[in-house]
């Protein structure tokens, strides 16, 4: 039993230390290539009402809640959401909102785990298509870098990333073809 419990000690040490070498930041970026204007994609992003065309974590609960305050579209609007286990609850504010170009959001996750991150939202106009860059980054705690030694944080949330942009590519290419 001794050396059951001084096994398990070292495990826990040699975890910690891992983990203390990992980066005390994270960023995550995916883009893809929309074929329509900047401003077609710029609004399903700036109007936190149009997220649910496109945003990979919308479907995920069926009893999802969402309350919108603030300003309807742009600087000042703020956006929480309430879920099951898999969508948690947090909120989003943008900070900044630079018109076909650039949207930049505070991100507050409150459950399950207590998190503030930044998102942003880069377009770039390019012919008829418009290249979106989505990228979220923030602090990366002891407990985030535990978690990294067993689940690429990466590929989790970049896979979901590359959802919402499939989505968002979707809707926006859909919205500019004539009825």
């Amino acid at each position: 039993m001794k050396w059951l419990l001084i096994l398990i000690v070292l495990a826990v040490v040699v975890m910690l230390i891992l983990a203390s070498r990992k980066p005390n930041s994270f960023r995550v970026e995916r883009k893809i290539l929309i074929h329509a204007e900047a401003a077609t994609v710029f609004d399903y992003i700036n109007d936190f009402h149009q997220w649910t065309q496109w945003s990979p974590w919308e479907n995920v609960d069926p009893n999802l809640t969402r309350s919108y305050s603030g300003s309807d579209m742009g600087v000042g609007a703020h956006y929480a959401w309430q879920g099951n286990k898999n969508v948690g609850q947090g909120n989003m504010t943008i900070l900044e909102s630079t018109p076909n170009s650039f949207i930049k959001i505070a991100l507050q996750f409150i459950k399950p785990f207590a998190a503030n991150n930044t998102a942003e939202f880069t377009l770039t106009q390019q012919g008829d298509n418009t290249e979106v860059a989505w990228v979220m980054y923030g602090p990366s705690p002891l407990i985030s870098k535990v978690m990294g030694l067993f689940m690429n944080m990466d590929k989790m949330i970049g896979t979901q990333f590359e959802t919402g942009l499939t989505n968002l590519k979707n809707a926006a290419e859909k919205a500019k073809q004539p009825i």
